[in-house]
């Protein structure tokens, strides 16, 4: 491959990643990993900055676009949060350090499913800026919007609830579990099925139409990054003692065999035609 084709590779997958949703959701993503007793500010800060850089990439990228639900939602969020942040008396500021992951997760979640409700699930405007226009409207392409949008809703909502119950009945907004096992393995989960699923209803597609094409993803292609992430899980778990010696260990060899049972490349069947 010549310099030439692979700089325009890499130049195609930096611009299909610019205009993915994930790219957009990445100021909640980072505020939900980075927050914290102590990070309250620094969270805000990096969210915040990140929603205003991608709106002005995204002016930049397509000068004239219009602007999307996510872009105006973390602009507006993240200022909000740090203009309280800035105001707040100390009690109310010290209750922002605790659950301001949760608020954050909650609110994306809900803008998830009021985007549904709409029927603008936001993914759609990302993904419509993929595909000729001709193919917007169909039943397909929104559905897998909604599918889409619907398993970041999910992601967040499991984030909520297990930032919720280590701050509730933990009462330790760094347990190793709730406050970062969990949440980004329901971000990873999110991330993979966002990367996964469209292949898959794009291959289906192509081959009810009998048109040639890639052949449709397994389903281990989405479980292989879920199975590795239990190896590094298992490592935390006897680093910081977050759980029995015994756990750590089945969780690090659990995570190589299956990852590597997946990954193994699938017997190639005989062809019919003799």
């Amino acid at each position: 491959m010549s310099l030439g084709t692979t700089d325009k590779a890499a130049g195609g997958r930096l611009s299909q990643f610019l205009d993915s949703p994930v790219i957009g959701m990445s100021p909640w993503i980072a505020m939900s990993v980075i927050v914290g007793p102590g990070r309250f500010e620094l969270a805000v800060a990096i969210a915040l900055a990140l929603a205003v850089a991608l709106v002005i990439v995204g002016r930049i990228r397509r000068p004239g676009s219009s602007f999307k639900i996510l872009e105006i939602a973390d602009v507006v969020f993240f200022a909000v949060m740090a203009v309280i942040g800035i105001f707040a008396s100390p009690g109310a500021y010290r209750w922002l350090e605790d659950y301001a992951g949760e608020v954050a997760n909650i609110a994306l979640m809900a803008i998830a499913l009021g985007s549904m409700a709409c029927r603008v699930p936001f993914t759609l405007q990302y993904a419509r800026e993929q595909v000729p226009r001709e193919y917007w409207n169909e039943p397909r392409f929104l559905r897998t919007n909604y599918y889409i949008t619907g398993a970041w809703g999910a992601a967040f909502a499991v984030a909520a609830i297990a930032g919720a119950y280590g701050d509730l009945v933990l009462h330790n907004s760094n347990n190793l579990w709730t406050g970062w096992i969990i949440q980004i393995g329901a971000i990873i989960a999110a991330l993979q099925f966002t990367e996964w699923y469209p292949d898959v209803v794009r291959a289906r597609s192509l081959r009810e139409r009998n048109l040639p094409g890639p052949p449709e993803p397994p389903v281990s292609d989405f479980l292989i990054p879920l199975a590795g992430y239990l190896t590094p899980v298992g490592i935390l778990v006897l680093a910081f003692g977050a759980g029995p010696v015994w756990l750590g260990v089945v969780l690090i060899v659990l995570g190589v065999m299956l990852a590597k049972s997946l990954s193994r490349p699938k017997e190639a069947e005989p062809d019919a035609s003799g």
